[in-house]
């Protein structure tokens, strides 16, 4: 998460924040699911990257690695925006700051809703089902990589393989989706070293 520019480190705390105002028993696991539903819905909607952040592909489905350690170890770079309790054997996620919406666009705000209204009152499990299902982005990558097989047998529970949005997209707004995140993840990278 070192990597994060503060703009993006306040939009991703933001976008936290709001979906822990808005579900109720927010877990670490179903705070990840939602977060890559919210990316993938402005990614496949849109044609334009969310949080520009990536999300792998791991036993438990889509996971944004930064934000699964933060949100394991502290929270740390998220701490201005929420706490973590542990509780019946999982990490629960609290809102401490009341929710900013100047980091994002009317579509953003309608996409965030939309997900919430579909997804918000599913359970972690059946996120991770929905995400899980056959023919998914999560599903595609894990099969072609031979990480479905070891998921199964219980060989690794995560990897490196990043979820491409541009899978489900066609040739043309696939261009254009590579580009925009490109410049955000660029902008990004400058930014975050201009912080150093």
């Amino acid at each position: 998460m070192c990597k994060f520019s503060e703009p993006t480190r306040q939009k991703l705390g933001n976008a936290i924040v709001y979906i822990a105002r808005h579900t109720v028993n927010l877990s670490k696991t179903k705070l990840l699911k939602l977060l890559y539903l919210m990316e993938e819905r402005m990614a496949l909607k849109f044609h334009v990257p969310f949080l520009a952040i990536p999300f792998e592909v791991w036993q438990a489905g889509p996971v944004a690695k930064d934000v699964f350690v933060d949100l394991s170890d502290g929270p740390f770079l998220l701490k201005d925006y929420v706490k973590t309790e542990f509780r019946d054997g999982g990490t629960f996620i609290n809102p401490i700051a009341d929710f900013d919406d100047s980091e994002f666009s009317e579509y953003e705000l309608e996409m965030m809703d939309e997900v919430l209204k579909n997804y918000g009152n599913m359970s972690a499990s059946e996120l991770v089902a929905l995400t899980h299902k056959k023919g998914s982005l999560w599903y595609k990558t894990a099969a072609r990589t031979g990480l479905l097989d070891a998921f199964c047998r219980h060989e690794c529970n995560n990897s490196d393989q990043q979820i491409d949005f541009t899978e489900a997209m066609s040739v043309c707004t696939a261009e254009d989706y590579r580009e925009s995140l490109n410049i955000r993840q660029t902008a990004n990278i400058l930014n975050a070293a201009s912080h150093v």
